[in-house]
């Protein structure tokens, strides 16, 4: 249990490790590729690591150095794989591994954790089925793990449900160049989370190959193409960045993380849009975003394209005046915990009113006072609530170091907030 500390911090400046979600894609069309990849500023955190090792065990060698990480990439030839690839609650890994797997040879069982294993994977196993495809729930609950026989997929067109996650359209993004035929995929319902497809889709580009697109309903890649090796810099991670503009919001102060742009294809950096209308202000510079904390009000926010700030922007607005509606994020119930829960719960605790309506989380803003918080071994809940410690006094963080799965030196970071 960790406790946070209610003393006076100051205007700052903090650097991000790099994005999670580049760095997963880019391991993946790394190891896809026709030589050596080298890739600086990568996450190296629980979920990414299992990516490298999965990688590994699909038979891509790989190389820790200080100047970053080099996977060796063999043109689309895996290995079989006589042993439980286990990716632990890491879903990106899991659905983009599931997909990736599909091409490989011979058979591959994907498990996790116990919450993975309550995590919905059939709308991906449907559109696999669609392409010829061999790829099943081992327990026939729609969820992992997976048992998936890898061959060459001709490819087709495929009709994919992404009501649930967009990691199931960048999961076949990423493989429909190793097609025969290449993919054709149509968006059924859905997606959430689109900002998630640029990103698989820049990465795609930096690798040297292109998507034709119709918005997020149409998507055609030629097959027999092969992702190019090289030099690769993953940017800062936007997501991170969050708890330190939350953390200017609620106390007044500004901060400044370094080396992200608003031009990034991260959807998260929109965070601070919302930021600004519930009354900060946001300065744009060369070398990063600064913002600076304001008298905060309650506002109404579609929140369907940043899920990951859901539960940020929950401890935010119980210090705002008034009410803030947070749309259309159902799907948060299906992340590595409950969050629509996790924060309703957690709120609660700290004297603050917050429910769930339909799709959408309401919270009436307050005087928070201290509570324990329950982590639910989410790093989410963990980092959020972090913030909301700098001005209730009590907040107690259980489970810490669930953190470890996506910023491993988030409290080193985070300390760094105070005033010595």
């Amino acid at each position: 249990m960790l406790k946070i500390k209610t003393e006076k911090i100051h205007d700052t400046v903090v650097t991000v490790p790099g994005s999670k979600s580049y760095t997963h894609r880019t391991f993946i069309a790394a190891a896809l590729s026709d030589g050596l990849c080298r890739i600086e500023n990568w996450l190296d955190s629980d979920d990414t690591n299992y990516t490298l090792a999965a990688l590994n065990q699909f038979g891509a060698s790989f190389d820790k150095t200080p100047e970053g990480v080099v996977i060796n990439g063999r043109k689309g030839d895996m290995d079989a794989s006589d042993t439980p690839i286990y990716l632990g609650n890491s879903g990106t890994s899991m659905r983009l591994l599931t997909a990736y797997a599909a091409i490989g040879n011979g058979r591959y069982e994907l498990t996790g954790s116990d919450r993975m294993h309550e995590r919905p994977i059939d709308h991906l196993l449907d559109g696999l089925s669609q392409l010829g495809g061999k790829a099943v729930s081992v327990n026939d609950n729609k969820c992992p793990p997976v048992e998936v026989t890898g061959s060459k997929l001709n490819g087709g067109t495929v009709n994919l449900n992404c009501s649930i996650s967009s990691q199931f359209l960048s999961g076949l993004l990423l493989i429909a160049p190793y097609t025969k035929n290449g993919m054709e995929i149509h968006v059924s319902h859905g997606p959430v989370s689109k900002p998630y497809i640029d990103m698989t889709i820049d990465i795609m580009s930096q690798f040297g190959v292109d998507v034709v697109r119709s918005g997020y309903d149409q998507f055609q890649i030629s097959g027999g193409q092969t992702y190019q090796s090289g030099h690769y810099i993953v940017e800062p991670d936007c997501s991170q960045a969050s708890y330190f503009w939350a953390a200017a919001a609620i106390t007044g102060h500004s901060i400044k993380v370094n080396g992200i742009s608003k031009e990034s294809s991260q959807g998260d950096v929109r965070f601070v849009d919302v930021l600004s209308a519930m009354g900060c202000r946001v300065i744009h510079e060369s070398d990063g975003i600064t913002v600076e904390g304001g008298k905060l009000s309650g506002i109404e926010v579609d929140m369907a394209d940043m899920p990951d700030q859901v539960p940020t922007l929950g401890v935010i607005a119980a210090f705002a005046e008034g009410t803030t509606v947070i749309k259309n994020v159902a799907h948060l119930k299906v992340k590595e915990s409950d969050r629509l829960s996790a924060v309703i719960n957690e709120l609660t605790k700290m004297g603050i009113s917050a429910k769930s309506e339909n799709d959408d989380l309401i919270i009436t803003g307050g005087k928070p006072h201290g509570a324990v918080i329950e982590t639910y071994e989410d790093h989410r809940i963990a980092m959020c609530f972090s913030v909301a410690g700098l001005m209730a006094p009590g907040i107690e963080i259980l489970n810490e170091k669930c953190v470890e799965k996506s910023f491993p030196t988030y409290w080193e970071v985070f300390d760094g907030l105070y005033e010595r």
